[in-house]
């Protein structure tokens, strides 16, 4: 049997780089997917490919920043799976700027993303868990919210946010069996990085011992060990997938 036979996972930006390769990697492993996404039909896109393959997945339409929109998917996916197992916070943006250029809009676009979109989904998905008496739950970070990164206050800030959040809900839910893990990816070669300025990534480049960039797939691997039974030991945990960038 696989690892996750089973189980129903949530993935969030499951439509595109790390989150369409945790969406593919849980889906291999026996997951039950829902790719969630704000373009519906890039979920959909990234859904078809897995049940292709011979997985099971489904598309929903998610807005982590609104409330409602959270509270609107975890009732979908209880209708349509009859359960949720498995919550993997990944939507997340970017808004660049030096601290004294940056907007407020510019601030509060990537807290309300990256910060406030994981206390939605996480919230939203806890009830069930709890009554349940287990699950699991892989927040997404960084690792320049471990040690910072200029021009990045915004990012920074919501994904060390993440952290705390991360270790603070994993002694609250820890009693009924339901570990809360985080994973820190590096310099990772997706959308978000493509648009660096090629002197940007040089520099970052040479900051990592392995010497290269990691692949979505890199991190996909990660979550799927904390999601899986055995890591069923594992909770409050920041696990760096970064080449020893931070090391």
């Amino acid at each position: 049997m696989k690892a996750l036979e089973g189980k129903v996972a949530i993935v969030t930006g499951g439509s595109r780089g790390i989150g369409r390769a945790i969406a593919f990697a849980l889906a291999r492993e026996g997951a039950t997917v829902a790719v969630c996404s704000r373009n519906l039909a890039a979920g959909k896109e990234t859904a078809d490919h897995i049940e292709s393959e011979g997985g099971r997945a489904r598309p929903y339409r998610l807005d982590v920043t609104e409330v409602e929109s959270v509270g609107r998917l975890v009732n979908d996916v209880l209708r349509d799976a009859g359960r949720i197992d498995i919550l993997v916070n990944n939507a997340g943006v970017t808004s660049d700027n030096l601290l004294l250029r940056m907007k407020e809009d510019e601030w509060d676009k990537v807290i309300d993303t990256n910060l406030k979109g994981t206390f939605n989904c996480t919230k939203a998905v806890a009830r069930t868990m709890l009554k349940q008496r287990s699950g699991k739950i892989v927040n997404i970070t960084s690792v320049v919210g471990v040690v910072g990164n200029a021009g990045q206050a915004n990012y920074c800030a919501a994904k060390a946010g993440v952290i705390g959040f991360t270790k603070s809900v994993a002694r609250e839910l820890a009693s009924r069996n339901i570990t809360v893990n985080c994973v820190a990816p590096g310099l990772i070669s997706s959308a978000m990085t493509e648009g660096l300025p090629d002197k940007t990534k040089e520099e970052l480049l040479r900051l990592i011992p392995l010497g290269r960039m990691g692949k979505p797939e890199d991190v996909a691997e990660v979550v799927k060990f904390l999601v899986a039974p055995a890591s069923d030991y594992i909770t409050g945990e920041v696990i760096r997938s970064d080449g020893g960038m931070a090391m």
